[in-house]
């Protein structure tokens, strides 16, 4: 039984090396994929990938094979993991914490406000690299072309993604003079949002630059976060078990090494103490005389 733990910690590196795979190729469809526009995603999960595929792979060997210093080094990469993944979540649950939609009266969708978002999420959005970069996905998807043609009606009835609301209509508070060229931010009540005199009815314009779109990006990040921090606490806990086995494993493939069952006395020698032979002496001779 001693030998179990290097059994199960064998079984589940060989399943998690056999995981990490479609986790790279997400990764990699991402990176190349024209359609997604959450970049910021694509990095961690190649890197995890490749992770969980190192020392999978070095657990496996080290537990199947009884090679300690392979379960040394995936034993330290796994405590490195675990500390990196409960950071991870920690940050994630602190910047995400802020934001969410407002409710638009008569409309099912929300619009969303830049200013209710971390500091820290609103300072890398603001980037005018990443901005151009994430502008460009969005003109590339198509998002808004899905509803160019919509009705008067449809926007009073139907729901919109974050992304949808802030990029690809302007402000519902936003009010245009008729025949004033509501594309060209004429006709525009001084008192009104600068979303509102951003708006261009071009559709390589729309509202792209406004806050609102970058609000709406920001929605959306959020929520993934949300989820990807939900999958973080999952994976630590098992990570933790999987550390927990890992160590008695490690433990035992040092005892193999050793030569020295689980259980065995190793003393196959017994040095006595100096005096031993004197008490051992004297004790015969008593047991003589009396």
């Amino acid at each position: 039984m001693y030998r179990f733990s290097n059994t199960v910690i064998g079984f589940l590196n060989l399943f998690t090396l056999l995981a990490s795979i479609p986790i790279i190729g997400g990764g990699l469809w991402m990176a190349r994929s024209s359609t997604t526009c959450e970049s910021f995603l694509q990095t961690p999960l190649l890197v995890v990938g490749f992770v969980v595929l190192i020392i999978s792979l070095a657990g496996f060997i080290g537990a199947c094979f009884n090679v300690a210093w392979a379960l040394w080094l995936y034993l330290v990469v796994m405590l490195f993991l675990i500390g990196t993944l409960l950071g991870l979540t920690i940050f994630g649950f602190a910047v995400t914490g802020q934001g969410g939609g407002v409710e638009v009266p008569g409309r099912v969708y929300k619009e969303y406000q830049l200013e209710k978002y971390s500091p820290w999420l609103r300072n890398r959005i603001k980037d005018p690299h990443y901005w151009s970069t994430i502008r460009s996905c969005i003109l590339g998807s198509k998002t808004c072309a899905q509803i160019v043609s919509w009705t008067p009606l449809d926007y009073l009835e139907r729901d919109m993604n974050p992304i949808q609301s802030g990029c690809c209509k302007p402000g519902t508070s936003c009010s245009y003079g008729t025949g004033m060229g509501m594309g060209m931010g004429m006709g525009i009540s001084s008192s009104q949002e600068a979303d509102c005199y951003r708006w261009n009815n071009s559709p390589e314009i729309l509202c792209y630059e406004c806050d609102s779109c970058k609000a709406g990006v920001l929605e959306n990040i959020r929520r993934d976060w949300h989820k990807l921090s939900v999958l973080n606490i999952v994976m630590l806990v098992l990570l933790i078990a999987i550390y927990c086995i890992g160590c008695c494993a490690f433990r035992n493939t040092r005892r193999s090494e050793s030569d020295y069952p689980y259980g065995e006395n190793r003393m196959s020698k017994v040095r006595p103490r100096w005096d031993f032979y004197w008490w051992r002496w004297w004790y015969d001779r008593k047991n003589q005389i009396y």
